[in-house]
């Protein structure tokens, strides 16, 4: 097996542990994170991601460990917005904060799923049609106008495609029900509110993905700093997430 696979394997192994031990040691019940404790996992996930900069500026350089540290940032700075969002969200669906972290960690689960299929993707189509880093940086220029335009622009959950489709295809309960993401009731199953919620935050990293992924591979072509960067400024999201929205 090559150094490269093993440090795919080991890097992701770290990752599911992490998870792990989040989800099944500090939050295997259900509580409402406070400010406090928020900030120190904002701590422990940047010190992390400082830590891996510094074992790659051993391992492979200064530039090298310098894009990451670039993409880390870009990508940090990048999910301000999303959090926001996030909060909007929450705030419209009205989710009690008891269950505010199991639909964020399970949200940031499938955002590394996708980003990992983004980034493969994204570096696939450069190496082989290099003029499209052109088309990537034509579509953010595009997306930050927009975003300068519609800077005030009301949020409404109710419209999103997806959700539409979705409330089309499976009825969805008109309360929470506790943690569930789904209910038995009559022999039928339904979707709570809650995983309405979890759907909405999957579409919108979606969205964010489709802005931050071609900013970070203008940068670099390699799939591991770019996936590396991503993941552990993704992986802080939710304590971010609870810090800022505990200050707001």
């Amino acid at each position: 097996m090559s150094d490269q696979i093993l440090l795919w394997v080991g890097f992701n192994v770290f990752v599911l542990l992490m998870l792990a031990l989040d989800l099944g040691v500090f939050h295997r019940k259900a509580h409402v994170v406070k400010t406090k404790e928020a900030l120190l996992w904002s701590a422990v996930w940047i010190a992390l991601a400082l830590l891996f900069n510094l074992g790659i500026y051993f391992w492979q350089g200064q530039k090298v460990a310098l894009e990451f540290l670039t993409g880390y940032l870009i990508e940090k700075s990048l999910s301000v917005d999303n959090i926001f969002v996030f909060i909007m969200i929450f705030a419209y669906f009205g989710v009690p904060a008891l269950y505010q972290h199991k639909v964020l960690f399970w949200g940031i689960l499938g955002a590394l799923v996708m980003r990992a299929i983004f980034i493969a993707s994204g570096v696939a189509l450069i190496e082989r049609f290099h003029w499209i880093i052109y088309v990537f940086g034509a579509f953010l220029i595009l997306t930050g106008v927009k975003m300068a335009w519609q800077k005030d622009k009301e949020i409404h959950p109710e419209k999103n495609p997806l959700l539409r489709l979705f409330r089309r295809l499976m009825p969805v309960t008109d309360r929470y029900h506790g943690g569930d993401f789904f209910v038995k009731q009559a022999g039928r199953y339904f979707a709570t509110p809650l995983f309405v919620v979890l759907l909405l935050v999957e579409t919108t990293d979606l969205i964010f993905a489709v802005d931050s992924i071609p900013a970070i591979l203008a940068i670099t072509l390699d799939p591991f700093i770019v996936y590396t960067s991503n993941v552990f400024a993704i992986l802080g999201l939710r304590s971010l997430y609870f810090a800022l929205a505990g200050i707001m």
